[in-house]
């Protein structure tokens, strides 16, 4: 597989009003059912899209994970703006998430994955990050010709995508948003 990664110098283009416009992110994490007392991870937060929409909705943790030091910094800067203060940032990549085990009740992970060098290694920290009867929510690209979106040799089609994680012991729940992107609810058995 070709490994890529978003370039931190584009961070803007992923918190820009149309991109919030077409992604809808708030409808997006509807689809984790956080509350008050969740603790949650936001794996490749980038600049806080979908954190600053998590913390609002927890007084808990919100752990926002990024390889790039600079995608975080941006993000602290976006929570400030807004007086967030219940966003933990790590540096870490997906294959080794410097979180503890059974540490989170939620994980998001939204056009990342198919950033990451081993898909399995990322599903198995995810697991284990988890707390059992924990929910996963997934999105990504679907493996189509778009105009938008990571190139087409690296898109992981849905229905790859949702076995990957059943034979990592979750349940799932697929679903189309639309014709580009699918998205994934698992449950951690």
């Amino acid at each position: 597989m070709t490994y890529k990664r978003f370039n931190p110098k584009n961070a803007d283009k992923l918190m820009s009003e149309e991109r919030k416009r077409q992604i809808q992110p708030d409808k997006i994490i509807e689809q984790l059912n956080v509350n008050n007392d969740d603790t949650v991870a936001d794996l490749g937060a980038g600049p806080g899209l979908f954190t600053i929409s998590l913390a609002k909705m927890t007084e808990r943790e919100v752990y926002a994970v990024d390889i790039e030091p600079e995608m975080l910094e941006r993000l602290k800067q976006n929570a400030e703006k807004e007086k967030i203060g219940n966003i933990k940032p790590v540096v870490s990549d997906l294959e080794n998430v410097k979180l503890a085990e059974n540490s989170v009740t939620r994980v998001l992970n939204v056009f990342v994955i198919h950033e990451v060098r081993s898909i399995d290694r990322a599903i198995d920290e995810m697991k284990r990050i988890l707390k059992p009867g924990g929910c996963l929510l997934l999105m990504d690209w679907e493996a189509v010709e778009s105009e938008s979106g990571p190139p087409f040799e690296i898109r992981i089609p849905s229905e790859k995508m949702k076995s990957i994680l059943e034979e990592h012991g979750f349940d799932t729940e697929l679903t189309y948003p639309d014709s580009e992107h699918y998205a994934i609810k698992a449950k951690n058995v």
